[in-house]
């Protein structure tokens, strides 16, 4: 029994950690955040109001505005909020990305936070997460109340 065990130990580790390491492009980042980022995963003072079966940019109606080549991308939504994504840095473990946008529910002005974008596997979305990092092009500006309290977002 134990050899069993130990043999499908060796079988099912190998298949689980692939499994969650899906790969992330090499080009065309900022197309691929836009398109794949679950908005719902964002800080609550900058995504837009939960609506139900609704997770990407597109599914609230943003339409990339800019995409260039230092990895700025800016999102306008149908109330003509903005949301801005810089491409920060990008490893085999995640996409850091700068988010800025308007501050909701803390009277107004904007926030800027660093996160972290994680991809379970191709068919997923990515997930936003605060991240302890700091980069000098992305100083936190504002403080969203949900991630004050809880670290990771699912």
């Amino acid at each position: 029994m134990k050899l069993y065990s130990a043999v499908m130990a060796l079988v099912c580790v190998p298949v689980a950690l692939a499994g969650s390491n899906a790969p992330y492009p090499k080009e065309n980042v900022e197309e691929f955040v836009a398109e794949k980022l679950d908005v719902t995963t964002l800080p609550s003072t900058i995504r837009p109001k939960p609506e139900k079966k609704k997770k990407t940019f597109d599914d609230y109606g943003y339409v990339t505005q800019q995409a260039d080549e230092k990895g700025a991308l800016v999102e306008t939504g149908p109330a003509g909020s903005q949301i801005k994504l810089k491409i920060l840095e990008q490893k085999e473990s995640g996409i850091y990305v700068c988010v800025e946008g308007g501050a909701k529910n803390v009277g107004g002005g904007q926030i800027q936070q660093v996160l972290l974008l994680k991809l379970k596997d191709q068919s997923a979305l990515l997930k936003a997460r605060e991240t302890w990092k700091e980069f000098s092009g992305c100083p936190v500006m504002g403080v969203d109340p949900a991630y004050s309290s809880d670290a990771y977002v699912n």
